[in-house]
């Protein structure tokens, strides 16, 4: 049975190929566990056009490379960068492509000196972002990762609010650690990033950090978390009331939610991402709350949490089917309090999928 992996470089070679290119060499540790499967902290792949492709890494990983990675030619050293571009020269490449987001200057001038040698003339030519081009669109394996890792991030807030864990007198701390206990132990290799707990006027900060803040009644309680699960990531976010919601707070809420459905229900294939957000922005201008929706509506989600595409009056491009993203408008009202409402979505030729099963009826507990 072919593997994914295998799938993929094909779909590199053959973006190689149409640049011109006889090998790329993919540096990027991410890019790399696309490419290959491998998990490893120090790997490489050389991707070359005519499909002798060889994976590079150093004597600590030769055995788990043989089993993620046994559809490649291993070539084991500690120096892998140099020594996959070595063989890439000693193999006949004339032009070869390199990450250029990953490498560093002094990376760079060493690969320029090796491939330099000797007379040899390999000219170095950028492949920007093409791996992470490829990775925006999730094959049915990556999205079964992610309905995995939302379901865990799902039920460990079920957990936690069943069980009164989400109290006046506790910290945001608490609460935040409590959270990635309870995601780990439903199965996640670990938390997608700093679980974001905000209560009170806490809440009106987009990414407050964690601190000693107690929950009190009748404040906010906005939850930003997500599960890691074979290497996806999931990402949601629910503001709760807790004890009693004012007036205020109602509809600061009940706007955002309308926001909130108006840019899942703009994402189709080949809407332009500018329209996704100003979807969703609009309807948050309207009410006029536009100063206090400070950020994008949302970005991809995958081997990363933040990946292509950006979703904001910045980004730049169309939706496509397969894509993974979140959408996630927020109102941030300084001094009072914010609301913030996230769901993980894959974009189909159809209907989006939602990934985030939580409601997302305002919950007072």
């Amino acid at each position: 049975m072919t593997r994914p992996e295998a799938g993929r470089r094909d779909r590199l070679r053959a973006t190689a190929a149409s640049a011109g290119l006889d090998a790329v060499l993919v540096t990027d540790l991410l890019n790399v566990r696309y490419l290959t499967g491998f998990t490893g902290s120090n790997g490489a792949l050389l991707l070359r056009v005519d499909g002798a492709d060889v994976f590079g890494t150093d004597g600590r990983y030769t055995t788990q490379a043989g089993t993620q990675v046994p559809d490649v030619e291993l070539l084991v050293d500690r120096a892998t960068m140099p020594a996959l571009a070595r063989a890439a020269r000693t193999g006949g490449a004339t032009r070869l492509g390199f990450e250029s987001h990953v490498v560093t200057v002094d990376e760079l001038r060493g690969l320029e000196r090796l491939l330099g040698e000797d007379g040899a003339a390999v000219e170095l030519v950028s492949v920007r972002r093409a791996v992470e081009a490829l990775r925006a669109i999730k094959d049915e394996g990556e999205v079964e990762a992610l309905r995995r890792a939302c379901a865990v991030a799902d039920a460990a807030l079920a957990e936690l609010a069943a069980e009164g864990a989400l109290r006046p007198g506790r910290t945001e701390l608490q609460v935040g650690r409590e959270l990635d206990a309870r995601m780990l132990a439903l199965g996640a290799e670990a938390p997608s990033f700093e679980t974001i707990v905000a209560t009170g006027a806490n809440s009106a900060i987009p990414h407050h950090r964690p601190d000693s803040t107690e929950l009190a009644e009748g404040d906010f309680l906005k939850l930003d978390f997500g599960a890691t699960v074979d290497g996806y990531h999931s990402d949601m976010t629910r503001t709760l009331v807790l004890g009693h919601a004012a007036d205020w707070q109602r509809e600061v809420y009940e706007l955002v939610a309308a926001s909130q459905a108006a840019g899942r229900a703009a994402l189709a294939v080949g809407t332009e991402v500018t329209a996704v957000d100003a979807a969703a922005r609009d309807v948050i201008v309207a009410a006029g709350h536009g100063e206090h929706f400070t950020h994008g509506l949302g970005h991809g989600v995958g081997l990363e949490i933040h990946e292509a595409p950006g979703i904001s009056a910045l980004g730049a491009g169309t939706l496509a089917a397969g894509m993974a993203v979140t959408v996630e408008p927020g109102v941030y009202l300084p001094g009072h309090g914010g609301v913030r409402i996230e769901d993980t979505l894959i974009v189909t030729d159809d209907e989006p999928e939602l990934l985030t099963l939580t409601s997302k009826e305002l919950l007072v507990l």
